[in-house]
């Protein structure tokens, strides 16, 4: 777990109001608050995929439950103190990222980990990363480029959904070849990157997938029968993955057949970016 230490200020995007915080570690971290007007169930949903995202090498930033202390760390910035001593949700701060485009999209070396991606987005009904195009960053590191997928607010199809919501879901299989980011399906993947996650998580436990409900604080979700419904579409949800997987690699073609990315004309649905956006200070909706 992390503290903050010090309040920097706004991101300035997403309907969440996320906050930038140094913590304890000396890392910057984009924060989502209790007090979002999203509620608190946002909060959940972003540390369920944080830590399957580790199960699974996703590559989705770090992030850990934070605790803060306003009297600590907002000082003269009043309007935040109203959030609250307690625990929110931290994301590692991407400095010098840019939103992944056509252009940027064949520098990365990390593109099949976005398999995993488009398999986690379908097993868990994140339907985000469909219409927002702010949630896959890449920047430059030691290795070279490096894809990221960040926000998991709309997790099970709506941030805040309920027990009744998650047992419909829970037995739906649709591949919205959307957010199957066509792009990487008809130019980079290969069925084996689809398997190779499928396979990851389907080894995953109940129990680990319980010490992640155990982990969620009582302040997020205090209802049991709620806790219970999240473990219980999880565990429906993973029972499925080689099902969702096989219809995924369906819509992979024919290598022989593939033609060269830098002819397609239109960037679909791995968001309609300008080629230029540069986000030095973007984080998590």
């Amino acid at each position: 777990m992390l503290k903050a230490v010090r309040y920097l200020g706004p991101v300035g995007l997403g309907v969440t109001s996320p906050q930038l915080f140094l913590a304890d570690d000396r890392q910057v971290y984009v924060v989502k608050l209790q007090n979002n007007h999203l509620g608190p169930k946002i909060l959940v949903n972003e540390l369920i995929a944080a830590r399957l995202g580790i199960l699974t090498d996703l590559c989705f930033p770090s992030g850990d439950i934070i605790f803060i202390q306003p009297r600590e760390v907002f000082h003269r910035h009043r309007a935040h103190s109203a959030a609250g001593s307690g625990y929110h949700f931290a994301s590692l701060f991407l400095a010098g990222s840019r939103y992944v485009t056509k252009a940027n999209l064949p520098r990365a070396v990390n593109k099949r980990q976005m398999a995993g991606v488009v398999l986690f987005d379908h097993l868990f009904h994140n339907m985000d990363r469909t219409q927002n195009y702010k949630n896959l960053l890449i920047r430059r590191e030691d290795q070279g480029y490096r894809i990221y997928a960040i926000d998991h607010s709309h997790l099970f199809r709506r941030g805040r959904w309920t027990t009744d919501s998650l047992a419909l879901l829970a037995d739906k299989i649709h591949i919205d070849y959307r957010r199957s980011f066509r792009m990487l399906l008809k130019y980079y993947f290969t069925a084996d990157d689809i398997m190779h996650y499928a396979v990851k998580f389907r080894d995953i436990t109940q129990e680990q997938l319980a010490e992640i409900i155990e982990e969620i604080p009582s302040e997020w979700l205090a209802d049991a029968s709620e806790r219970q419904a999240v473990l219980a579409y999880m565990v429906k949800r993973l029972a499925k993955v080689m099902d969702l997987a096989e219809r995924l690699c369906r819509c992979i073609p024919d290598p022989d057949r593939r033609a060269d990315p830098h002819q397609e004309e239109q960037f679909l649905h791995m968001g309609v970016v300008h080629p230029d956006a540069s986000i030095g200070d973007v984080g998590p909706d």
